[in-house]
């Protein structure tokens, strides 16, 4: 109790319900124990709302309680909320709970309720009304913006902006290579790697492709709003969430590439209450319908379905090109038999063609080739070197040839 007021604040008993005990069936025991704790002057009633719903906040005593509890966790303590009063009627100022700081304090309940940890934004960046951090549950870091239709939508366009931007940042201990390649063209901190930028330093990685994961949850406000303000979400902010074409020389890559992109999801306040915040309430911008929170931050049509169409094609392309091959592959003169891989190489490196032979012959026929013609070339040789043979008509000792003397 003491932790969740000290990250948040201000809080109903409704809310701390959600937020602490979200198994017991009502806020009963969260009752009794805020009654106790007041009694030990660690908590105190700020206000009654209109629904008289009572928010509680910290006394000095409770936050310093809170303080060490939450501090060696890494977890940020929020503001005393002091008791100061007018000195002239007595009445306790600054005791407001504004619809925002509400919806804010719903939201995280709604999530914790849903399995999904939480806490408040940090100062690292652009500042987020909640950052989620629930590895257990596939949302390792999620950055929420709660909006009571008090922003314009293209405030919220500007809100996206400005993540977008803090998301291509470099740390300020980069490397000097890295800051004259992102210096040198605008587009250039696109090929350095995530690891390696600003963003990283602050959350862990999201385990999708992308920058990191913003979630805008709408309150107290109507279905059309909404929808309008979406609309102009996806339409002005599409240079911010929308995913590329893979620049690939592979056809029939259908996948897109999500690297540069800011994941968005919408919700609303509302639907979360009613259905819970791991239904499917969410929808991602560049989608139609509504998902699960991993489903609709998952990317299906990103960077697996890429790796898995560019080994078809690359597999595809390899057995086009070895059917070309094989049409280009030489036939021998002699016996009409393709050439042997072997072979080819012999007749075709540079340099070495000439040790091969007859181009036009395999192996085997240039080697029965060779024998023939060293065959033909030893009979050769070895009728030149032999007598001639005498004439068969000529007489055995007549040295006169066809022509005697008479007597």
């Amino acid at each position: 109790m003491l932790q969740a007021l000290g990250i948040f604040q201000r809080a109903t008993p409704d809310q701390l319900w959600k937020l602490t005990c979200p198994d017991n069936q009502h806020d009963k025991l969260v009752r009794d124990n805020l009654l106790d704790l007041e009694d030990h002057q660690l908590v105190r009633i700020e206000l009654v709302r209109e629904d008289q719903r009572q928010v509680w906040v910290l006394t000095r005593r409770g936050h310093g309680e809170a303080k060490q509890l939450l501090e060696p966790k890494g977890i940020r303590v929020s503001a005393l909320r002091e008791e100061k009063y007018d000195p002239v009627t007595g009445k306790l100022l600054g005791a407001s709970y504004d619809d925002h700081a509400a919806a804010v304090t719903s939201t995280a309940a709604e999530l914790h309720s849903a399995g999904i940890g939480h806490r408040l934004g940090s100062g690292y960046v652009q500042r987020a009304d909640l950052v989620v951090r629930a590895p257990e549950a596939g949302v390792p870091v999620l950055l929420m913006e709660i909006d009571r239709r008090s922003e314009d939508a293209h405030e919220l366009v500007a809100k996206l902006r400005r993540y977008w931007e803090w998301g291509r940042l470099l740390p300020k201990d980069a490397d000097k290579h890295t800051v004259d390649l992102v210096r040198s063209r605008p587009d250039a901190i696109d090929h350095v790697d995530h690891e390696q930028r600003l963003w990283r330093r602050v959350y862990p990685p999201t385990g999708r492709e992308g920058l990191v994961l913003v979630a805008f949850v709408f309150a107290d406000t109507t279905e059309a709003k909404v929808d309008n303000t979406v609309a102009v979400l996806e339409e002005a902010g599409r240079d911010y969430w929308a995913p590329r074409r893979y620049d690939t020389y592979h056809r029939g890559i259908t996948a897109w590439d999500y690297g540069q992109a800011v994941p968005v999801v919408v919700t609303t306040l509302e639907q979360m209450t009613e259905h819970g915040a791991d239904a499917a309430v969410w929808r991602r911008l560049g989608r139609t319908s509504e998902q699960t929170l991993t489903a609709a931050l998952d990317n299906p049509d990103g960077e697996a379905l890429y790796r898995r169409q560019a080994a078809r094609a690359e597999a595809e392309e390899e057995r086009h090109r070895a059917v070309e091959r094989e049409a280009r592959r030489p036939v021998c003169t002699r016996c009409g038999e393709k050439f042997t891989d072997q072979r080819w190489e012999e007749t075709t490196t540079p340099g070495y063609a000439w040790e091969a032979g007859s181009p036009s012959m395999c192996r085997d026929c240039y080697a029965d080739y060779l024998a023939d013609r060293e065959a033909a070339a030893g009979a050769a040789r070895r009728q030149a070197a032999a007598p001639p043979e005498p004439e068969d008509d000529q007489e055995p000792g007549s040295g006169h040839g066809w022509f005697r003397r008479r007597p």
